[in-house]
């Protein structure tokens, strides 16, 4: 920060820069829980803080040890380490924010008040584009507020940046207060828009570093030497295994990421290959580490380089008796189309796996997987065409990331937004089919199913004229909360009755974590004396936080 005593900080550059992204990460790191805590439903799924902490670590981690002071250069990094690390919705528009922002400073050794502005505005603009149906009352119109509040500082003469975002945060504490009068859902849970309140965190942080408060973020504070690599005599180079997971990011000057992927692909497997021509992110697994690695050092320099022996991985789960997943999946031999599948819960992983699932990402609630996890998953596939089914709505915005930024052209994602749905669809599948045609009828597919979910209340609410207490039992019909109780059997039951179970033919019961099979049996039991006509199945899920998921159709 450029400044002199007493006087106005009227420019900031790229070290500045890092230290408001390290600031703006520590103050989200202690208030995650709390922007948790602000969801709409009383589900444990409040996973917005979460989310945006993580997305931010990501892009902190791409500049940590950077020391170059160019401010367009340390947005582009933040930017790109953003979009690799992006969960669930909130960290895929946070991800959008730094790359309208990094467009603007791009070129800039040093930013001032004027080009902040410049750079909020197109922020907003280029995440609203990043949403197909952009909803107001939400991070979005946050973040238009704050870009205002930027121009309208600029015009009455505002130079000094302390001053800048402490109207920044000013309109942005008003703006999320507002949100409930916007989102009626909001007004009806008693609480403001998560998202939304996330950013003025991030922004609150920022405000505290340029006041001169230091703030350190916990992936700074945990920061050590990378481990050295050890050689294992017993996978030679080219010898058949999995070989090793090399990542590495090189750093250069003009450097063409089309070529540098075509070079990497020939050299293995599972390739992923993102940048530009300054910053290039590698990964891929091949028998010889010494060969990406020599070429990307013929390059550049080398970042952040990682090995890993993917053989004595697989090795070790073997030798513990776990199912190892193989990492290249390459599906029947015929087909055209693979799917890569979002689930939580060893039994749900494996019923995608009996219809044809090529590749699982884990996650779900709680736990929503990066853009990056879902773009290696996406490139480890062989086939021409992939399908990517993210199960959640919270991963929808990323998988469809991941799926514009995959080395191939052809991959459609499948909007589904629970379990159930990806479950139906993959009855569609076809893995010798015309891709749009084949993701057309799973789509509609996934619409033939009701879902139910089981789980408990994290904290008491009255919503869609529904009582709740803390710790009960709550059951919820395709997202929307019907029922609450205190016995698990009896919400489940009622859940059913909300859902029109006796007018469908099949019932299905996914029991997750802490259900017993033989309490899952008595269930089914219980359900067939209320539902006689009924087929009624039961399968372990696995699935953690919700005992029970529900599939009608």
């Amino acid at each position: 920060m450029e400044t002199t005593n007493d006087s106005p900080k009227t420019t900031c550059d790229g070290l500045g820069l890092k230290r408001l992204a390290a600031a703006g990460l520590a103050w989200l790191e202690r208030h995650a829980p709390s922007v948790d805590a602000l969801n709409v439903f009383p589900v444990p799924d409040g996973d917005t803080g979460k989310n945006m902490m993580l997305t931010m670590r990501k892009a902190y981690e791409e500049v940590s040890s950077v020391s170059d002071s160019g401010a367009g250069m340390i947005a582009r990094k933040l930017a790109q380490g953003a979009l690799m690390g992006a969960r669930g919705n909130s960290g895929v528009i946070l991800s959008q924010l730094w790359r309208g922002l990094a467009r603007v400073f791009d070129g800039h050794e040093t930013f001032d008040a004027e080009l902040l502005a410049r750079g909020l505005r197109e922020a907003t603009e280029t995440a609203y584009r990043g949403v197909s149906q952009p909803v107001e009352g939400t991070l979005l119109t946050v973040s238009r507020e704050i870009a205002d509040e930027a121009e309208r500082a600029v015009a009455e003469g505002v130079r000094d940046l302390i001053t800048m975002l402490e109207r920044i945060v000013g309109r942005c504490r008003e703006a999320v207060a507002r949100t409930p009068e916007q989102l009626p859902i909001l007004k009806r849970a008693g609480v403001v828009d998560a998202g939304g309140q996330g950013l003025a965190v991030i922004l609150e942080g920022m405000l505290n570093q340029l006041r001169g408060i230091e703030l350190i973020p916990e992936i700074e504070a945990r920061a050590g030497a990378v481990a050295a690599v050890e050689p294992h005599p017993e996978l030679e180079p080219g010898e058949e295994g999995y070989g090793y997971d090399v990542q590495f990011i090189l750093i250069g000057q003009d450097m063409d990421v089309d070529e540098v992927r075509r070079n990497i692909e020939a050299m293995g497997v599972s390739t992923v290959v993102v940048g530009d021509e300054r910053t290039i992110k590698v990964h891929v697994h091949v028998n010889d580490p010494g060969q990406p690695l020599s070429y990307g050092a013929s390059l550049g320099q080398l970042m952040d380089v990682v090995v890993e022996n993917l053989q004595m991985q697989y090795q070790e789960f073997v030798g513990k008796g776990s199912p190892a997943e193989v990492p290249l999946v390459a599906g029947e031999e015929q087909a055209t189309i693979s799917v890569v599948a979002v689930a939580s819960g060893d039994g749900l992983a494996e019923i995608f796996k009996s219809l044809k699932v090529a590749k699982i990402v884990s996650g779900g609630q709680t736990m929503n997987p990066s853009t990056e996890d879902i773009l290696a998953a996406i490139n480890e596939l062989v086939t021409p065409g992939v399908i990517v089914l993210p199960n959640n709505k919270n991963i929808i915005m990323a998988a469809e990331q991941a799926a514009q930024m995959a080395d191939r052209s052809r991959v459609v994602v499948v909007p589904t937004r629970t379990i159930p749905q990806g479950f139906s669809a993959m009855l569609a599948f076809d893995p010798e089919g015309d891709l749009d045609e084949v993701a057309e009828q799973m789509a509609e597919a996934s619409m033939d199913v009701e879902t139910g979910e089981v789980t408990f209340a994290t904290r008491s609410v009255e919503l869609n004229g529904v009582n709740v207490e803390a710790g009960q039992v709550i059951g919820l019909h395709n997202g929307e909360l019907k029922v609450a109780g205190d016995d698990l059997a009896d919400v489940v039951e009622k859940l059913l009755g909300e859902m029109g179970a006796e007018e469908c033919e099949i019932i299905t019961l996914y029991y997750g974590e802490g259900v017993t099979r033989s309490e899952a049996e008595a269930l089914k039991a219980r359900l067939e004396q209320r539902y006689p006509d009924q087929e009624i199945e039961v399968h372990a899920g696995g699935q953690p936080h919700y005992p029970y998921l529900l599939g009608v159709e």
